[in-house]
């Protein structure tokens, strides 16, 4: 017998890849922190000797979750600012609080919040977009957690960047610095067109072509984007960056809720991403993502949360079901966007998004053990007569049992193994009263 890490057997195996084949009474070997092999349970036990072995008679495996677009150490202001539109939200709320408030320490304990919330709910990974990327990623090592982490910039001045060219300068730093690092990539994260100039997007054009990372960026979010964009530049967004030489397959657009007929046949032409946002759209009231017109088009879409101060979770179960069931209602089609698909917007798709394909977003023989377990033997998921359909529609992340990140069990039996929760909460918990008060300075 062949003597390895762990062994984990289940009810059911949903690997994604090669198609949407529902496993059942599998098993996954898994060794050096990837998946060596799938097969039957059966033939598992007299192939292997494991380490670990961990059986789940009632329990779905699936690839972990991918949240293809978040602003992590947002999570201390969770429900700071709540029911407002995006634009007094952050000029007359966020931005002012940030102002006061960001930097390494506040970046480092807001993403250890945020990164604990992700793997106890069945994320995986993350692609974020903020301030001190090089903190981020130091924590998403500390935790074990995979991340993309955005080398944001813009034109203002904040903690991190003077200007434009500061905010290139140091991400490009960011990149030297983590680009041998296994659970951490990179993309260049310019905040959205309204916030970039010209020059410095075409500068960041050119240096995604050499270090070949993608773009991660807000696109056309908003009406009043829209109008700005035309306003101040005599074109919609998505016009100016097909000019710039943005508009590729390595960008990823966000919320994208403010779509022509033509804009969706340009996305689909260039290969670009769209990473779907519908809690935080519908909470801000910025529209609804064509999604699928986007998926008819041929268009990749992913899943994100964006950041909990407008969500105000990061529970991917949640937006899944939320995204299936907007989906259906935008395009008065109950056949649109089912649950498959869904579970495939944050897996697969949004691993191709990011350009990390080839380690994770499927359980196949070579990746990277990046799994989740489901226990779907409970009063909400009884009966159970399709567990894909079961997943979407009537689990969620209370369901999450355990967790492998790398071929590590980050989550056991719902307890996390690398985060210290009590610390955890003692530091959010200061943060949240230097906040408030702050905050309740600015409204006064």
């Amino acid at each position: 017998m062949q003597e390895i890490d762990t062994l984990l057997e289940a009810a059911w195996i949903l690997p994604v890849e090669p198609d949407d084949s529902l496993l059942e009474n599998h098993a996954i070997a898994i060794h050096n922190g990837r998946i060596l092999e799938i097969l039957p349970a059966v033939d598992a036990r007299n192939r292997y000797q494991a380490n670990s072995s961990l059986r789940l008679p009632s329990h779905i495996l699936t690839p972990g979750f991918i949240n293809a677009h978040t602003h992590a150490s947002m999570s201390l202001l969770r429900g700071l600012a709540d029911d407002l539109p995006l634009m007094d939200w952050l000029q007359n709320h966020i931005w002012p609080v940030e102002s006061r408030f960001i930097g390494p320490e506040f970046i480092k304990d807001g993403t250890r919040l945020a990164i604990a919330e992700m793997i106890r709910s069945g994320t995986t990974c993350f692609n974020d977009m903020y301030f001190f990327p090089e903190v981020t990623a130091q924590v998403a090592i500390e935790a074990g957690i995979r991340a993309v982490v955005g080398l944001i910039v813009l034109d203002f001045p904040s903690a991190w960047a003077t200007d434009a060219d500061d905010y290139i300068n140091k991400g490009l730093e960011v990149n030297d610095r983590f680009r041998d690092e296994s659970l951490v990539t990179t993309a260049f994260a310019p905040h959205a067109p309204y916030t970039v100039s010209d020059q410095p997007l075409q500068r960041v054009q050119v240096l995604v072509n050499e270090l070949e990372i993608p773009i991660h960026m807000h696109v056309h979010e908003t009406v009043d984007e829209i109008n700005q964009s035309i306003e101040n530049f005599g074109m919609r967004p998505i016009e100016r960056l097909k000019q710039l030489g943005l508009l590729t397959p390595g960008l990823l657009a966000v919320h994208m809720t403010q779509l022509t007929d033509s804009e969706i046949s340009d996305v689909a032409e260039s290969g670009a991403h769209v990473v779907h946002c519908p809690e935080s759209n519908l909470k801000l009231a910025s529209g609804f993502c064509p999604v699928g017109k986007l998926l008819q088009a041929g268009v990749n879409v992913a899943l994100g949360t964006d950041g909990t101060a407008s969500n105000n979770d990061l529970d991917m179960c949640g937006e899944m079901k939320t995204a299936a069931l907007l989906a259906k209602a935008v395009a008065g089609n109950a056949r649109t966007l089912p649950a498959m698909q869904a579970i495939e917007m944050v897996t697969i798709n949004a691993a191709r998004a990011l350009g990390i394909e080839h380690e994770t977003g499927s359980l196949l023989a070579g990746k990277s053990a990046d799994i989740v377990a489901f226990n779907l033997d409970s009063i909400e998921t009884r009966p159970l007569y399709c567990p894909i359909s079961q997943l979407v529609y009537a689990g969620g992340r209370d369901k999450v049992t355990d967790v492998w990140i790398n071929g590590q069990h980050l989550l056991n039996r719902g307890e996390l193994t690398r985060m210290d929760l009590k610390e955890i909460l003692e530091r959010t918990h200061g943060w949240q009263q230097r906040i408030k008060r702050s905050d309740d300075d600015v409204k006064q």
